[in-house]
């Protein structure tokens, strides 16, 4: 189960400088980019922005698609961090986070720590079942667990028993 999206600041990223970045890790995902697209269909409900980070070209392809056709009736509004409608679309996929407009939610499908996580309000890791996606996540977690980050773990193997 996905936690509440609803406790994201907005707007103004100054405005939460004194607090810091949530952190949440899924581990245990059957599919990453069908998560992607829960937590984004959620925190768009929540009236949250999101930053899908993806340096993959082909997971960059397939989030494209996937959040075009995730819901049946609907799709998830979203396009890439340099198009021209990226301030006013709630989505972005990109490879980088310089100049991003938005500091709600960022979604980290690389298998490095983004350099600039803590200007957001929430970081998402996803997790699969793949051992290298496994260790490459345990880096990452201790990075953040290093610099005084409370980590929060959602263990989807552990919800399905």
């Amino acid at each position: 189960q996905l936690p509440d999206l609803c406790n994201c600041s907005r707007g103004n990223a100054s405005a939460r400088n004194t607090q810091m970045t949530r952190i949440d890790f899924y581990s245990n995902v059957e599919s990453k980019l069908h998560t992607v697209c829960k937590i984004s269909a959620r925190a768009l409900k929540a009236r949250n922005k999101v930053i899908i980070l993806a340096t993959d070209e082909s997971t960059k392809r397939s989030i494209d698609k996937l959040l075009w056709t995730y819901q049946p009736i609907s799709f998830l509004p979203h396009t890439g961090l340099n198009a021209a409608l990226a301030n006013k679309t709630p989505i972005l996929v990109s490879d980088t986070l310089e100049h991003t407009p938005h500091t709600d939610v960022l979604i980290n499908l690389t298998d490095k720590c983004p350099t600039i996580f803590s200007r957001f309000a929430r970081l998402i890791e996803i997790v699969g079942h793949d051992a290298d996606d496994k260790n490459a996540a345990r880096g990452r977690w201790k990075h953040y667990k290093d610099r005084g980050y409370l980590i929060n773990h959602h263990d989807f193997a552990k919800a399905d028993s």
